[in-house]
């Protein structure tokens, strides 16, 4: 006689694999097409020497380079581990604490660039005395200091805890591999919360001032009125970037029930609002818009 529940669950594993495949297959298709965007914008800002120079671009071509490189390393990673491909430990863990500095550079970025269009509104004049090329390289370099100061301790932590070895090994990769005390835990939900509440607060100030700005001048200035939406914008994309931290209540109490729940949360809180970079201040920005259409890459 024909077992049913075998039936039942080879259904079931097949209907999993094949909603896990039509994700998987959804994320790398979208990265292509934000691949495709990026190259658009990163030619028109390095052959265009007045953009080139203008700290707002500066600091939009920093996020989109820092997220393409952060999705590059985290489709990867996601992909060996869903396949079972183990990697040596090194490489593992460079991947791994590179994604938690640049992670966190996103948001900085996002900060720094609502800081600019508030000065940029608020204080015209000096707007072009405080916003140089040289002060967004230098807070580049801040951020990335900042975002990598706090994996000191936790290199320190970790290596008191981890097993004789452990570098010499290969592994599945996974964020979790290297926490392996409290400490570490510790520090890096305090370091996460601490800056996406700082973020938030300097994009609800910056929103805020902004705002004013744009009542009070009504209609009469649309830079405005579209720096209130850009930052409305960042404040999306940021709120988006802090769901991903539903990533463990989801994973520990969902994933028995739906497998596919990880890639879901890959797609829906690291990737989208990374995708939406190029909309923001790309295809909607009409420097950037300006000359797409002059090099017809499309109308």
């Amino acid at each position: 006689m024909v077992n049913f529940t075998e039936v039942s669950n080879k259904t079931n594993n097949q209907t999993v694999e094949i909603v896990r495949s039509t994700l998987l297959a959804l994320v790398l298709l979208s990265f292509c097409v934000f691949i495709y965007f990026v190259t658009i914008i990163l030619y028109v800002f390095f052959t265009t020497p007045h953009v080139r120079e203008n700290a707002r671009y500066i600091l939009f071509v920093h996020m989109l380079i820092n997220d393409t490189l952060l999705l590059s390393v985290l489709i990867f990673v996601s992909l060996v581990a869903i396949f079972d491909v183990y990697i040596p430990v090194p490489i593992c863990y460079a991947l791994v604490m590179y994604s938690t500095s640049s992670f966190k550079v996103t948001a900085y970025n996002l900060a720094i660039m609502s800081f600019e269009r508030y000065f940029a509104i608020c204080y015209p004049l000096r707007h072009a005395q405080v916003c140089t090329m040289q002060r967004s390289l230098l807070v580049i370099g801040v951020m990335w200091l900042l975002s990598s100061t706090p994996l000191v301790p936790d290199f320190i932590a970790m290596c008191y805890s981890m097993p004789k070895n452990f570098f010499s090994t290969s592994l599945i990769c996974q964020w979790s591999t290297f926490a392996m005390n409290s400490f570490q835990l510790t520090l890096r939900s305090l370091m996460e919360i601490t800056t996406f509440i700082l973020v938030g607060l300097v994009i609800l100030y910056t929103y805020v001032k902004v705002m004013v700005v744009a009542r009070k001048i009504g209609s009469g200035r649309s830079s405005a009125l579209k720096a209130e939406k850009t930052v409305l914008l960042h404040a999306f994309q940021l709120g988006l970037c802090m769901m991903y931290f539903s990533y463990s209540f989801t994973d520990a109490y969902l994933r028995k029930y739906f497998y596919f729940i990880p890639i879901t949360n890959f797609f829906l809180f690291m990737c989208i609002p990374r995708y939406i970079s190029p909309l923001i201040y790309g295809v909607r920005d009409e420097v950037f818009r300006k000359y797409i259409r002059k090099m017809n890459f499309f109308v």
